[in-house]
This record gives C-alpha cells, sequence and structure tokens, in this order.
C-alpha cells in the first residue's frame, strides 16, 4: 500500500526537506505532531535501523517497549516497502 500523491503531502515533504538544522525540525515537529506521535515515529525509525542491522525480534524487545506486531508490521515495510527506512538510514549513518 503506497500514499497517494497528492499537491498537499508534496507541499508538506517540500517543508520537510526545507528544514536545515536538527533544532529547525524539532521546532517543526513539536508544531506539527503530538509528543506521543513523534515518540512513535523515533521509534519507529530506531527499530527498522535494529532490523536492517539483523537484529531478532527478541533482542529488540529487550531494548525497546515495542510490540511485536509494530515490528512485524516494520519488517514488512522494510521487506517489501519502497525502501524509505533503508534510505534515510543510510544516508544518516553515512554522515
Amino acid at each position: 500500500m503506497t500514499f497517494k500523491r497528492n499537491k498537499d503531502t508534496d507541499r508538506l515533504f517540500k517543508a520537510v526537506m526545507s528544514l536545515e538544522t536538527v533544532d529547525e525540525c524539532y521546532d517543526f515537529f513539536e508544531d506539527l505532531c503530538t509528543m506521543k506521535e513523534l515518540a512513535d515515529m523515533t521509534q519507529r525509525f530506531k527499530v527498522a535501523g535494529m532490523l536492517l542491522d539483523g537484529n531478532t525480534y527478541e533482542q529488540i524487545i529487550e531494548k525497546v517497549e515495542i510490540s511485536t506486531a509494530t515490528i512485524s508490521r516494520i519488517n514488512r515495510c522494510i521487506q517489501y516497502g519502497g525502501g524509505g527506512y533503508k534510505t534515510a538510514i543510510d544516508r544518516v549513518d553515512a554522515k
């Protein structure tokens, strides 16, 4: 399943891409998301990295308070999705 592309979503993504510093990102996402939403996204990104590094579900659960259902969903995205997690993680890790 992919998101339906539209002008509004394009504009949001362009806004994110325009942010130049981590502080600007904190300001923007603090305005855009609830604390829970941001914490959930952060956790998913962390778990995606752990899966890509070869960690098992059990190893992840030991380190992150997350359900196996959520890990499974993230894993499905990594295995069958558009490659977004891998692209972003590879770029962040390269810096």
